[in-house]
């Protein structure tokens, strides 16, 4: 089968690869019908993390071609979404909501990548969930963007604690703050305020339910938010960028007692103790549970009441995915679907 490989960084190529084949009993081979380039394929695109002749992909919709002889939940034939992050779903902490941080845990980026053809899929009744017939078409890719984008930027409103009566600010105008802003509007979010700079973001910002727009970062961002309410800020915050700048000014956007969700990959930031401490405000993030929210998300997309794939701005067959990372690092694109 075909792979996506990054041999070291800014090198991606796709390659032949050997076919996965059933190794545990509660494994399934899903082939897939479509995958995608994430923000996060970034950093050892760019150097951030070392890459070795490094699988790639996490996120991915599919059939399930095989199954393991203790596969219960799945059979083959299902049309399947599934979390980024390999879960049991029944170990104590994913039954209290963390799938991403399961026991039997381990990211799909690391161990598998989906970048490709087939893959095989660990924990199949915890990781996958069954789709409730074929899907249309239309329908992969919102389907695809609920295996993580969707899933991340929905759990970010959630520890954010996102709902009626609450001004938001998202701090990220990537695929997950986009998916941030949809998610809280679908929470209830009264007002939402996207913090970008580019104005076709910022139109899709606005379909997902943005109500303000704010191009100024850093303090003057800060000033902007706490001008906008008052000279308060918001009663939720939304991280989605994982840099040194986005993490201080969500701090700083937040109002005290308010709640920062983050959700972006910090690499080296660096947080000033005196400054949260003074901030007075609930921090909550990490890896998204995914797999928590993707039986809702799931059913929102078949119902169409959300369109998540529209984050979708490039579409690449798979054999031209070293252009997607192109694009992508370029800024080019905000999220490239590889077709197969």
């Amino acid at each position: 089968m075909r792979g996506v490989i990054m041999r070291t960084a800014g090198d991606v190529r796709v390659e032949e690869r050997d076919d996965p084949k059933i190794i545990e009993p509660t494994d399934a081979i899903v082939r897939l019908s479509a995958t995608c380039i994430c923000g996060s394929d970034l950093w050892p695109y760019r150097g951030v993390e070392p890459a070795d002749h490094q699988v790639m992909g996490h996120e991915y919709v599919g059939i399930v071609e095989e199954i393991g002889s203790e596969v219960k939940n799945v059979k083959v034939g299902d049309f399947v979404v599934g979390s980024f992050v390999i879960s049991d779903n029944t170990c104590e902490i994913c039954q209290s909501g963390y799938q991403s941080k399961c026991v039997h845990g381990s990211f799909v980026s690391q161990t598998i990548g989906t970048q490709a053809d087939k893959a095989r899929i660990p924990y199949a009744d915890g990781t996958l969930v069954p789709t409730p017939g074929q899907p249309d078409p239309e329908l992969i890719p919102s389907l695809l963007a609920a295996s993580d984008v969707l899933g991340t930027g929905w759990f970010a409103a959630v520890a954010a604690e996102a709902g009626p009566g609450k001004t938001v600010a998202v701090v990220g105008d990537g695929a997950v703050g986009l998916m941030a802003v949809l998610a809280a509007k679908q929470l209830g979010a009264e007002r939402i305020i996207a913090m970008s700079r580019h104005p076709e973001r910022q139109k899709l910002a606005r379909f997902y339910g943005a109500t303000d727009i704010v191009t100024e970062r850093g303090e003057e961002g800060v000033a902007k938010i706490k001008k906008l309410t008052g000279g308060l800020g918001a009663h939720s915050v939304i991280e989605a960028v994982g840099t040194q700048e986005a993490t201080m000014q969500a701090i700083g956007a937040t109002r005290p007692g308010g709640h920062l969700g983050y959700v972006g990959v910090n690499y080296d930031v660096k947080i000033p103790g005196i400054d949260l401490f003074f901030a007075g405000i609930h921090v909550h993030g990490g890896p998204a549970p995914v797999r928590r929210f993707l039986p809702e998300l799931i059913q929102l997309i078949w119902d169409r009441k959300i369109d998540p794939g529209r984050v979708f701005d490039l579409t690449l067959p798979l054999d031209q995915a070293p252009e997607g990372y192109r694009a992508m690092d370029e800024r080019r694109a905000t999220k490239v679907l590889l077709t197969l």
